[in-house]
């Protein structure tokens, strides 16, 4: 996983995206869902940045939003220095060939009418690349590279198990030899004992073909395997942000800690701690609280963060690249509870 220093591949800039409510008769707006809530990272060429968080929390709303498959409320998506959000439909069709998705369920999203063969030529055919007959030799050469048999272009996605499906979704992802994948848990779905080899693979493929990720998961111990920097989510936000390393081993902002504190170790020899326990439960994201929206459950919390949005601001030296949304972040513990 080498990180090239330079200029970002990738820069996403408080990207909102509210979703309406609708109801009564007239199907009028009663409200808004805020899936995502000005969130703002960077990916680097032959960089894997991991976006953790729990179930509901925006991943996958902002992995669609970076593709367009969704059309954000309020943001810039700036891709090689071309704003995603701007551009028409030839620009963005010629930008999404390095723009490439790696789904959750390897099954759901694979068409179950198509043969192998067919769901991996579909890429060229819409980019009108190579003849009946390249296509068809370069299908063969990505089942190769994923681990599979050419012979399995002749046959339909149900008679794959689940590791072997999602390697088709990952050939298809790379068909085109994008430039950045976004990888929506591509494992969560998936044996225990298959996720290993599909990580491994993500990273060999990485690092032949120069690939960027943006990793989504919710498995925190995933996410440090194959991750560069890691973003947590809570409720649409990023409320910090570091390279693997460093938010493994000093972390925070308190949600960030209690997630790291839940990871089970493997060690039999050690003696089991609970992990500290949030109180309460996540805030629905159609109400979401005001100030810091982790504050209800916070036991940290005072009050200015139920009043004031803290902003996810660089701890310490600028250069550690260590960046927390906490009012009250290297403190945390040291002053009593809340007040």
């Amino acid at each position: 996983m080498t990180v090239d220093d330079g200029e970002a591949l990738l820069r996403v800039q408080n990207l909102k995206m509210h979703f309406p409510i609708r109801g009564g008769v007239l199907r009028k707006r009663v409200g808004q869902v805020h899936a995502v809530d000005g969130v703002s990272l960077t990916v680097k060429r032959g960089e894997t940045m991991g976006l953790v968080g729990e179930s509901g929390c925006g991943k996958t709303t902002v992995g669609r939003c970076i593709l367009r498959l969704y059309q954000p409320t309020r943001g810039r998506v700036i891709f090689e220095g071309q704003d995603l959000l701007k551009v028409g439909s030839p620009s963005l069709r010629a930008a999404r060939r390095q723009l490439q998705m790696i789904f959750q369920d390897p099954f759901e999203s694979l068409n179950s009418r198509h043969t192998v063969g067919d769901i991996l030529a579909e890429p060229f055919i819409i980019h009108r690349i190579g003849t009946p007959a390249q296509r068809s030799r370069s299908v063969a050469g990505l089942l190769e590279r994923v681990g599979l048999a050419p012979d399995a272009a002749s046959r339909f996605p149900h008679e794959f198990s689940g590791g072997q499906r999602q390697r088709i979704g990952i050939a298809r992802a790379i068909a085109l030899n994008p430039k950045l994948v976004v990888c929506d848990e591509p494992v969560s779905a998936l044996d225990v004992s298959i996720q290993s080899q599909i990580l491994n693979l993500l990273l060999a493929l990485q690092k032949e073909l120069g690939l960027s990720y943006l990793f989504i998961a919710h498995d925190l111990a995933v996410v440090k395997h194959v991750s560069d920097a890691i973003a947590v989510m809570y409720l649409g936000r990023i409320v910090e942000r570091a390279a693997a390393g460093v938010l493994y081993e000093s972390p925070l902002h308190p949600y960030t800690q209690a997630l790291i504190a839940a990871i089970p170790d493997p060690d039999p020899l050690k003696k089991n701690v609970s992990p500290p326990m949030l109180s309460g439960d996540v805030p629905s994201p159609i109400n979401p609280p005001p100030g810091c929206h982790f504050h209800p459950r916070c036991p940290y919390a005072r009050g200015r963060c139920r009043t004031e949005t803290p902003a996810l601001e660089a701890f310490g030296r600028s250069d550690t690249g260590h960046w927390v949304a906490c009012h009250f972040a290297g403190r945390l513990g040291r002053e009593g509870g809340a007040s």
